[in-house]
C-alpha cells in the first residue's frame, strides 16, 4: 500500500507543478486553490508512504515521478522541447527510480 501512496503523491506533485504555471503567481484564485490543495495532498500521501519506505528512496521516487511527469506534461500540454538529450535524461531518471524500487 505504501508504494501506491508514493505513486499517488508523485502524481499529485505533477498536478501542483503544472498548476503553478496556471496560477500566474497565485493571482488566479481557482488555479491557486487547486495547486495548494494538490500540494497538501501530495505531502500527505508522501508522509504516509514514508512510514515504511526509507526516506531516501521515497523522496527520490516522489521527486522523480514529479520531475519526469511534469516534463512530459510540459512537452504534451505546453509545447516544451522534445530534444533527444532531454528525453534521454528523463529515461535515466526513470531507470534510477526502478533501481531504487528494486533495492528497497
Amino acid at each position: 500500500m505504501e508504494w501506491i501512496y508514493l505513486i499517488l503523491a508523485g502524481l499529485l506533485e505533477m498536478g501542483w507543478a503544472i498548476g503553478l504555471k496556471y496560477t500566474e503567481g497565485f493571482s488566479r484564485p481557482w488555479p491557486s486553490i487547486w495547486t495548494i490543495t494538490a500540494m497538501i495532498a501530495s505531502f500527505y500521501f508522501l508522509s504516509q508512504a514514508l512510514r515504511t519506505i526509507p526516506v531516501g528512496t521515497g523522496y527520490a521516487v516522489w521527486t522523480g515521478i514529479g520531475a519526469v511527469g511534469t516534463a512530459l506534461l510540459g512537452i504534451l500540454i505546453l509545447g516544451e522541447s522534445v530534444a533527444p538529450l532531454r528525453l534521454l535524461s528523463l529515461t535515466l531518471i526513470v531507470l534510477g527510480m526502478i533501481g531504487l524500487k528494486l533495492s528497497a
